[in-house]
Parts: structure tokens; C-alpha cells; sequence
């Protein structure tokens, strides 16, 4: 039917068109911005579940800075404590030379006290970002170290994030100590406690050294009068100090592995998010590239179905001349 009135047949040629210009503006605008979801009118569900998954993925890459952090602490404090242990068993060696009858005191003394000042050096120069686990200088080290360990979102979607934790004050006044030197008051330490004396029953109250702010001990030195008994004591206590400071450091090795394992763990994880993420609402390019050239053609057909259809009407034009 032709009608001066209405053009059905351009109706319908225009609406094809208008629909066509639409979804290639939509194709045109996933080929641009990559994503199939971009937004919550394009599928509320994706999108919402897109959105809390790129949250995590944000705190868990902060989680991974934090954790890279907690590593280089660790490991500053476990390298420091493993080098002590070294230097522990070489004090032990040489005051089993002093114990040999004849020994130059004096000399194996100079040995000793180099390997102190060693001691000294390691324990206060195991410092990362203000964070020095084996050198207590005042009551405010004692404070329990947390190291951010991992983030997770409960089932109710409730946020955690857990921390992994460290007792560097240990018990002074025994052999439960984790400090390497305490400069405060000797006993947290374990060069500078005397329970290690204690528990041996020895006949004084040996150190290595004592705290720069409590001479309350007696430091293992070597003089003329040093005698056979004493040494055989000291022996004892810096063996002790030895063995201490070994599971110390077994300790802190653990808790490094951890923090290694949990930052591994922290960016698998990531990995694992953003590759959920795209599956849910990246745009597949060869889809789309494809999609939006049929569209373009589509569309310049609609163009010449729409021109067809709006020359229908020339011929009542010509009947009417």
C-alpha cells in the first residue's frame, strides 16, 4: 500500500537503521574501552561481583607491599642472628684454648674481645625502616612485633586481615630471652643476661658483657688470675648463650619461610583475581572487531533501504504533476 500520509515502508527502514547506529555504538565502545561490563546497566550482577573482586585485588597488591616489607625485617633480624651464632662458637673455641695449660690469657683475651665488639656490631647494626629485633635499648622494644600476613573476605563478606606475630622479649632474668644485647637493663638480653649463669649454677653471674646502662654482671674476661674453673664456667654460659641463640634464629628462619610463602601466595592469588575478573567482563576484541564491521555494513545497507524507501514517494509526486 502507498500512502501520502505515511511512509510505512521508511518507517521501518529507519527503525532497522536506528537500532543498527545503536549496537554499533555499543560494539564501537567495547573495542574501545575492552570491557564487555562496564558498567552496572550492562549486567548488574557481573558488574557488582567485578567491582568487590577488583577491591580485593587492590588490598591484597597493598597486603603484598606490606608482606615484601615484613620480609626485609625478618630477614635483616635472621641474617643478623645467624652471623651471632657464628661468632658465639668462635668465642667458645677460644676460650677452650684458654683452658689448655700454658695459654697466653692475655692474648686469647684480645681474641675474645674483638669477636665482643663483632657481637656488638651485629647486634645493633640489624636494623631495617627503625625495626631492630636483636637490640633492646629500652622498655619500649619489648612491645610484640605484627607483621601483616594475609587479607581474606569472610562468606558474609565481612573483610580480615591477619596478622603473623613475633615475642621478641621473651622472659628476662632467664634463659627465654630473644633480645641478642639489652642496653637497658642486661637481663633481656642474651650476651647480657645473667640467666644462663643462673641456670648452670655457676660461681658467678657470667656475661659476655653487660648493658650500657646496668654493669650488674660479671663479664667473662681472661687475666693472669683467671682460673682453670672459671673458664670451664664460661665455657658453659657462652655454649648456652650459643644454643639460645640458635633457636632464636631457627625461630625468626621459620617466620621468614612464612612471610615468603604468604607473599608468593599473595601474588598468585592477584593473578588468579584479575584473570576471574576478565573472564566475567572483558570484551572479546576478535568478537567484537568482528561484530562491529557486519555492523558497519548493516548500517550503510540500512542507509540505502532507508534512501529506497523514501523515493516511493516521488511517484505519487510525478502522478501529481
Amino acid at each position: 500500500m502507498l500512502s501520502i500520509v505515511t511512509n510505512g515502508a521508511a518507517k521501518s527502514a529507519l527503525d532497522i537503521l536506528r537500532s543498527t547506529i545503536n549496537s554499533r555504538g555499543d560494539a564501537q565502545m567495547r573495542v574501545i574501552t575492552g570491557y564487555r561490563v562496564a558498567e552496572a546497566a550492562d549486567d548488574a550482577a557481573y558488574w557488582s561481583i567485578a567491582t568487590t573482586m577488583r577491591s580485593d585485588s587492590k588490598a591484597i597488591a597493598s597486603v603484598e607491599d606490606a608482606l615484601g616489607m615484613a620480609a626485609a625485617v625478618v630477614d635483616t633480624a635472621s641474617n643478623g642472628i645467624e652471623n651471632a651464632v657464628d661468632v658465639l662458637h668462635k668465642i667458645v673455641e677460644r676460650l677452650v684454648v684458654a683452658k689448655e695449660p700454658g695459654a697466653d690469657l692475655k692474648k686469647v683475651n684480645t681474641e675474645v674481645a674483638a669477636l665482643k665488639d663483632e657481637l656488638k656490631t651485629i647486634a645493633r647494626s640489624s636494623n631495617f625502616s627503625g625495626e631492630n629485633w636483636l637490640w633492646r635499648q629500652s622498655a619500649a622494644d619489648d612491645a610484640q612485633r605484627r607483621l601483616v600476613g594475609a587479607f581474606a573476605r569472610t562468606g558474609d563478606g565481612r573483610v580480615e586481615v591477619s596478622d603473623l606475630t613475633y615475642n621478641v622479649a621473651g622472659t628476662p632474668g632467664s634463659t627465654n630471652v630473644n633480645f641478642l644485647i639489652d642496653d637497658a637493663n642486661s637481663e633481656g638480653g642474651i650476651l647480657t643476661g645473667s640467666g644462663f649463669a643462673t641456670s648452670l649454677g655457676t660461681s658467678k653471674n657470667w656475661v659476655l658483657f653487660n648493658g650500657e646502662n646496668s654493669q650488674i654482671n660479671d663479664e667473662i674476661t681472661l687475666t693472669q688470675t683467671t682460673t682453670t674453673a672459671e673458664v670451664a664456667e664460661m665455657i658453659k654460659v657462652v655454649d648456652a648463650m650459643a644454643e639460645r641463640a640458635t633457636v632464636v634464629s631457627t625461630v625468626i628462619g621459620a617466620l621468614s619461610e612464612r612471610v615468603q610463602m604468604q607473599h608468593e601466595f599473595a601474588k598468585d592469588l592477584q593473578a588468579s583475581l584479575a584473570f576471574g575478573v576478565g573472564r566475567m567482563v572483558d570484551a572479546d576484541m576478535n568478537e567484537e572487531s568482528s561484530r562491529l564491521k557486519a555492523l558497519k555494513v548493516s548500517e550503510a545497507l540500512g542507509i540505502e533501504a532507508l534512501a529506497v524507501a523514501n523515493a516511493n514517494g516521488t511517484v505519487i509526486m510525478d502522478l501529481l504533476r
